[in-house]
């Protein structure tokens, strides 16, 4: 991506869009003028850190440094600081990074509860989510449509007709080339009845989020207990709705339903997010259930440090993951990284567990399709420098 096309998606997505999307929230009490301070919540009260953000009222202008004295820059370093964080996947990290910053400069920025104040900074953009922009049906009532959906996904009705109350049909009244109903996941913050968004999926793969989701605090939550948050037992995280219904599906009978909450998080997580649930059912164990591939494994390892009220900073190559936690630097094989390995060097809460989908598999969606991936042996360093070495003496195009 060339320095120009970076600079025009600067003029859209700044520094305290990425740090929104990541879970940072304002400090009022800090003020705001030529400067904001922006602070991750620890989920006990405190913050694990904060960001000082200059030129709040020009997106392009704005850079941010560490209060801590750690070194920023502008949002692209604040997204390359944070880049496993985000769902997108790209050959490199600046592909990534570009991937991340083109959905934020076409999506609209959702409302975390600051927008009339965020105003008189001279934010003027930010739109909450508009609930009366859909037409909703509940999918409890149009089941055979509702079918058309989960059965190439290889979900069973019998499984649908579980989670179906938490299902609904919308239509994007906005919509300019689209008429027709998709199937709706309703986001809603832990302990409230209003929807904050939707996850959407179509047909043909299509998925997206309605405009304005809060996915900051907000998720698809699909409690199935007795209303008392203090008696769930387990609460079973994926990345998307399809991902934790087939878990359901392929592990029911090891599930006490009545003890559990199934929930999807849209695929990357805010640290709020993840840490606004398991404040809500406090009693509760984490279950990581996310995808089986390197992202999935590292959302597992960020879940037991929240638990714990330990922000970690995650850096990968492909060989490695390196976590730093408190000045310390461990490092991990990046084909093993998990939460069993995070527990080789440091103690992991006991609130936290993962149950993944057969190794065989990307995601427990896969797994119920019986769609594996296709097998890759994944060479060491000592081979990739003899490969090249050999394509070097036979003159192949590199």
């Amino acid at each position: 991506m060339t320095n120009a096309s970076f600079k025009a998606l600067k003029e859209k997505v700044g520094v305290d869009d990425i740090a929104y999307s990541l879970g940072y929230r304002l400090k009022r009490e800090a003020g705001v003028g030529k400067y904001i301070e922006m602070a991750l919540p620890d989920g006990r009260g405190g913050n694990t850190d904060t960001l000082v953000i200059s030129n709040p009222k020009s997106k392009v202008s704005q850079l941010y440094f560490h209060r801590s004295g750690a070194k920023g820059g502008d949002v692209v370093d604040l997204i390359m600081e944070n880049i496993n964080s985000f769902s997108e996947s790209g050959k490199d990290k600046w592909e990534k990074a570009q991937k991340v910053m083109a959905k934020f400069a076409n999506e609209p920025i959702p409302d975390y509860g600051d927008s009339k104040y965020l105003e008189k900074a001279g934010y003027k953009d930010n739109q909450p989510f508009d609930p009366n922009r859909w037409e909703v049906t509940p999918a409890t009532e149009h089941m055979h449509h509702v079918m058309s959906y989960f059965e190439p996904r290889g979900i069973r009705q019998e499984t649908v007709e579980v989670f179906a109350p938490f299902l609904v049909r919308v239509k994007d009244l906005q919509a300019k080339n689209y008429d027709n109903f998709n199937l709706g996941f309703p986001y809603k913050v832990p302990g409230s009845d209003e929807v904050a968004g939707y996850e959407i999926r179509g047909y043909k793969g299509y998925k997206s989020k309605a405009a304005g989701t809060n996915s900051s605090s907000a998720a698809w939550i699909v409690d199935m207990s007795d209303g008392n948050p203090d008696s769930v037992k387990n609460v079973f995280f994926g990345e998307s709705g399809y991902d934790i219904m087939a878990f359901y599906q392929l592990n029911r009978q090891k599930i006490e339903k009545e003890s559990s909450v199934f929930v999807s998080l849209g695929g990357s997580f805010s640290n709020q997010q993840f840490s606004g649930i398991m404040r809500h059912y406090g009693q509760a164990k984490a279950v990581d259930c996310c995808d089986n591939d390197l992202n999935g494994r590292i959302y597992g390892i960020r879940m037991a440090g929240l638990l714990d009220g330990v922000h970690f900073n995650i850096s990968k190559t492909n060989e490695e993951v390196h976590l730093t936690v408190k000045g310390q630097e461990h490092v991990m094989d990046a084909a093993t990284a998990s939460i069993h390995e995070l527990t080789k060097f440091m103690e992991v809460n006991p609130r936290v567990a993962e149950w993944k989908p057969a190794k065989a598999f990307k995601d427990w969606n896969d797994q119920a399709m019986n769609k594996p991936m296709e097998p890759m042996a994944l060479a060491n360093k000592y081979q990739r420098n003899e490969k090249l070495a050999e394509d070097r003496a036979k003159g192949v195009k590199l």
